[in-house]
């Protein structure tokens, strides 16, 4: 069974290869921006925010490929239960880190699969991060670290690379940390099949 996965992230891809999970990547090309302000601007809180892009990343792409499955997927940081965006800049993304330093934030991971244009399941996934009280030199070494493409497409921290580093604790399962509850999705791929 081939899904499709209705996104660019190199990292979600990796995890469904890990997982031996067959899948074909068809980028959703939805504008997030515009789908965050607009349900920012109904008072939506973080966790809505990333089912429903999730949502409709899958749904979109489901419209073009119907009788398969596609599985979308969308990550969010919650300070507070604000939602904390992808840094625009290198200095937006130290300010971002300086906004999170010493604090505990919760990071959000939203999977929904879709088949003929409509959503057959969901699955949100909420993981606990407490962040070191560092200073400013150290949070610039870790930027320095980060290729600005990198920062700019997945956020001030990559858990699988050197974001571990930046945390006194994180509680939560390490893949859907990275974007995919991985587990949920195998579990419902697996009932599929009986």
């Amino acid at each position: 069974m081939k899904i499709i996965l209705a996104s660019k992230s190199g990292v979600r891809k990796q995890i469904l290869d890990k997982y031996k999970i067959d899948n074909e990547v068809m980028v959703s090309n939805v504008d997030e921006d515009e789908i965050k302000d607009s349900l920012l601007a109904e008072g939506a809180e973080p966790l809505i925010i990333s089912k429903n892009l999730a949502e409709i990343k899958s749904i979109k792409v489901s419209n073009k490929n119907p009788d398969r499955l596609v599985l979308g997927a969308d990550s969010v940081v919650s300070l507070n239960n604000e939602l904390v965006n992808k840094p625009k800049s290198r200095e937006e993304a130290f300010s971002i880190l300086k906004k999170l330093n010493n604090s505990t934030h919760y990071l959000i991971s939203s999977v929904c699969i879709s088949k003929n244009g409509a959503m057959v399941w969901n699955h949100t996934d909420s993981s606990e991060l407490k962040m070191k009280n560092l200073d400013d030199s150290s949070l610039s070494k870790y930027l320095d670290k980060i290729k600005t493409e990198t920062l700019l497409a997945y956020g001030v921290y990559q858990i699988e690379a050197d974001g571990l580093e930046l945390f006194e604790y994180v509680k939560g399962d390490k893949d859907s940390i990275m974007g995919l509850p991985i587990k949920e999705i195998i579990n419902y791929i697996d009932q599929l099949k009986k």
